[in-house]
């Protein structure tokens, strides 16, 4: 580099170190001597001290931190002598254990009625096998009935009972179906309804565990009454053509996912005797088309009380 040349350049000239300072560690980052006043002289004193002058030293790479795995902690006490839940709580008498063996054997009973109606629609059976649809539903109702009035009600027999649901009403009542429908409707249509019923029944198995429990209104139709329903419609036998009876099971079993609030059996029950004397009557008169109002009635009444609902809120 010249002599002559910028500041910029004699400021960044730099001493070497020797060679004996680099065997000791020692570094010299001075200017030499002959350079020290050649700013000075060519940009004046005050100019030169107005010059801000950066030094650089090295950087040591920088070292993450170790970090140490914790010790494996022992499981604890606790954690070792976890025990299931009792499937029958509360005090485990002769008397309870029988009742309790008596509200699952309902339950079973539904399930084992649904495998069944399952074999008798491939067979070809497809009455018989609504009829033990039928039977499922009275078995299903019965069960919770007796657990709620002996008071062995559990969280086993609530699974026990969703799981034979499944089976009876999300299974066997879809393949009834499509052996009802089989040559009165395109069989694909017809595998479309029925796998419709099952995926709804399921969800709505699954919302109905998760969700409160409402004493007055259903949330959406429950899977036993859509059950009921398509098993009558069997046994009926309504004189309809395929297609509109594929569009009736697809409702049926939309409406099992739908929010809208349907009556639970015990309020209808309790409704006033001249209410149930119209259905009686148009059974004995023609029980087809009684069966078919009474089902649209019903699957009507959650939009209606629905939209009830919000007025009243708003």
């Amino acid at each position: 580099m010249r002599r002559s040349g910028t500041l910029a350049r004699q400021v960044l000239l730099v001493r070497v170190g020797r060679r004996d300072a680099e065997l000791h560690g020692a570094i010299d980052v001075l200017p030499e001597p002959r350079y020290q006043d050649r700013p000075r002289r060519r940009y004046g004193l005050r100019r030169f001290h107005r010059t801000g002058m950066e030094t650089i030293a090295p950087v040591a790479p920088l070292v993450g931190p170790v970090t140490v795995d914790p010790p494996p902690v022992a499981p604890t006490a606790a954690a070792s002598t976890a025990t299931p839940a009792p499937l029958l709580p509360g005090e485990r008498t002769p008397a309870r254990r029988m009742k309790f063996a008596l509200v699952n054997a309902c339950t079973l009973a539904s399930l084992l009625l649904g495998i069944n109606a399952i074999f008798v629609a491939m067979q070809g059976e497809v009455r018989l096998a609504a009829f033990l649809l039928i039977a499922c539903v009275a078995f299903d109702g019965l069960d919770g009935a007796l657990a709620r009035k002996l008071g062995v009600s559990s969280p086993f027999g609530a699974q026990m009972d969703s799981l034979a649901d499944m089976c009876s009403f999300g299974l066997a009542a879809p393949v009834v179906v499509y052996a009802s429908l089989a040559g009165s409707a395109p069989t694909a249509a017809a595998a479309v309804a029925a796998a419709l019923v099952a995926a709804c029944a399921a969800i709505r198995l699954a919302r109905f565990n998760v969700s409160p429990n409402d004493g007055r209104f259903f949330s959406g139709v429950p899977t036993t009454m859509a059950a009921a329903v398509l098993a009558l419609m069997v046994v009926i036998g309504m004189p309809v053509p395929g297609a509109v009876q594929i569009a009736g099971v697809a409702l049926l079993a939309f409406t099992m996912v739908s929010s809208f609030p349907y009556a639970k059996l015990a309020r209808l029950v309790k409704l006033p005797p001249w209410v149930w004397l119209a259905p009686v009557v148009g059974a004995l008169i023609d029980v087809r088309l009684t069966f078919g109002l009474i089902v649209v009635g019903y699957l009507i009444s959650g939009p209606v009380l629905w939209l009830r609902q919000r007025r009243t809120v708003v």
